[in-house]
């Protein structure tokens, strides 16, 4: 995780704290939630949109 510890994630969270709020946290926290599942279902997507399948065999006369 980058070289966190204990105490930065401890000091980060008390930072989005003083800065958001503890009422606007949840909102916060639930829109970051939705958006990394968007992420998450657009990367899936794409990665099966991208799957080469094989072409039918052409028949010639």
């Amino acid at each position: 995780m980058a070289g966190l510890g204990g105490p930065e994630i401890i000091l980060i969270v008390l930072f989005i704290l003083l800065m958001f709020g503890g009422k606007k946290l949840p909102e916060l926290m639930r829109g970051l939630g939705r958006g990394m599942k968007e992420f998450k279902d657009a990367k899936d997507g794409t990665s099966e949109e991208t799957e080469v399948k094989e072409a039918p065999a052409i028949k010639e006369n």
